[in-house]
C-alpha cells in the first residue's frame, strides 16, 4: 500500500462532486506535469490520496482511493499523460490546513511544502498517520 495526495481546485473538482461520483469513482485527469504523471503511474489499486483543495481553501479535506491504475488521459490530444480512477473513501469534518501542515516539522520533509505546484505526489506512512491525527484535533 502507498500514499498519496492529489490537487484539485475545489472550483472544478470537488471532494463534495467526488462523493457524488459515487462507487463507480471519477477519472483524476488533466495533468500535465511530467513529475506529477510519473506518480500516477505509480499508483496501485488500493492505494489512498489525500483529497487537497488547491488554490481556495488550501487544505486537506478528505481521502479518495485508487480504483482503476493508470491509462491513457482522454482530455490529452498528445497522448503522453495518463490519468487514473479514484473512488470517495472519506470526508474530513476537520480539514487540514497547509498552514498547520507547516506548522509541524515532522511535516517539514513533505513535497506539498517543498514542492508546491507539483499537483499529484507521494507521501509517506508516518505523515500519512500524522495528517490523519490532525483531521481529529
Amino acid at each position: 500500500m502507498q500514499y498519496w495526495l492529489m490537487k484539485s481546485e475545489p472550483d472544478v473538482w470537488s471532494i463534495d462532486q467526488q462523493k457524488k461520483a459515487g462507487i463507480k469513482g471519477a477519472p483524476w485527469d488533466g495533468v500535465r506535469n511530467y513529475q506529477a504523471a510519473k506518480n500516477l503511474k505509480n499508483m496501485r489499486k488500493g492505494d489512498l490520496c489525500f483529497f487537497y483543495h488547491s488554490n481556495i481553501g488550501k487544505e486537506i479535506v478528505g481521502i479518495v482511493k485508487i480504483i482503476k491504475e493508470s491509462f491513457l488521459d482522454k482530455t490529452d490530444k498528445t497522448g503522453r499523460f495518463v490519468a487514473v480512477t479514484v473512488q470517495f473513501k472519506t470526508k474530513f469534518s476537520k480539514p487540514v490546513t497547509l498552514e498547520n501542515i507547516k506548522k509541524n516539522k515532522e511535516l517539514s520533509h513533505l513535497a506539498l511544502i517543498r514542492q508546491s505546484r507539483l499537483s499529484v505526489m507521494p507521501v509517506d506512512y508516518k505523515s500519512w498517520k500524522i495528517i490523519n491525527n490532525m483531521s481529529r484535533i
